[in-house]
């Protein structure tokens, strides 16, 4: 088969990888409000980083939100559009290197599916996400830039922002540690800075979205939950995952191009 490109049209932002030879390669991102300008600008945009033209494209797999939006192929190439869910688990799996997994795509919102092998199962989502992220750094710190948002995390202070099982008691709690959360900010100090509101928004969001992905691998008896999307990007949202995976015994994966999983997971669908 031929020169496969994966498409993940999100409302502003489309990722698109190329697929050829059981090889994955391009990893480009461009922003446009229009799905169709985004889809078309990113396929130029694809083409022309690796060095291609339309008459290599064999098929365009087109997913995400703006994929319905699609009318007909993209400049004279076929062009299909395929479920997302599909996308998020055959891409996860793909991307990390595994036989069976829970994955989360961590976008606007939060979808997370079971994935063994080319079966996915839609286990449950959340409105919990990167809109949540920006809308409440928006609201609270008059910031909506994601890489601004995350920045400031690393640099925050929970203990400023979060009630810790440590300061409600001194009592030893069964499988939890004295810094656990206790309530997402439950404890705003007056001199709480930008850097821990930020850090503060930043836990909720992965806390939220961690226990979600923990019941969920328990309910689908799976020790492995592979993260992706936008959102894996943010260095303390891994640090937040990292002690989910001490505290519930389980692997939180983020692997290489997480952000791409679902644009690589289209690629991947009819070629298997």
């Amino acid at each position: 088969m031929g020169l496969i490109v994966g498409l993940d049209i999100g409302g502003t932002t489309t990722k698109i990888i190329g697929y050829e030879n059981g090889t994955l390669f391009g990893f480009v991102r461009v922003q446009a409000s229009d799905p169709f300008t985004s889809a078309s600008g990113g396929l130029g945009k694809f083409l022309n980083v690796i060095g291609k033209d339309l008459r290599d494209v064999e098929q365009i797999h087109a997913t995400g939100v703006g994929a319905s939006q699609l009318n007909g192929d993209i400049f004279g190439c076929p062009t299909r559009s395929v479920p997302e869910f599909d996308c998020v688990g055959l891409g996860g799996l793909h991307l990390a290197g595994l036989e069976q997994a829970i994955v989360v795509s961590l976008g606007t919102g939060t979808s997370i599916v079971a994935a063994r092998g080319g079966k996915v199962q839609h286990i449950i989502g959340s409105g919990v996400g990167g809109g949540t992220l920006q809308g409440l750094a928006e609201r609270m710190l008059n910031i909506q830039d994601f890489e601004t948002i995350s920045d400031l995390a690393s640099e925050g202070d929970l203990g400023m922002v979060d009630l810790s099982i440590g300061d409600i008691t001194s009592a030893e709690i069964p499988g939890l540690t004295a810094d656990a959360t206790a309530s997402n900010f439950g404890k705003l100090e007056d001199l709480v800075r930008p850097e821990d509101i930020a850090a503060g928004i930043v836990n909720l969001v992965f806390q939220s979205v961690g226990t979600a992905s923990v019941l969920a691998a328990r309910l689908q008896k799976l020790d492995q939950i592979v993260i992706t999307g936008n959102l894996s990007l943010i260095p303390l949202g891994r640090t937040v995952l990292d002690g989910f995976s001490s505290l519930y015994n389980l692997s939180f994966l983020v692997p290489e191009h997480a952000e791409f999983a679902t644009a690589v997971g289209a690629s991947l669908i009819l070629s298997r």
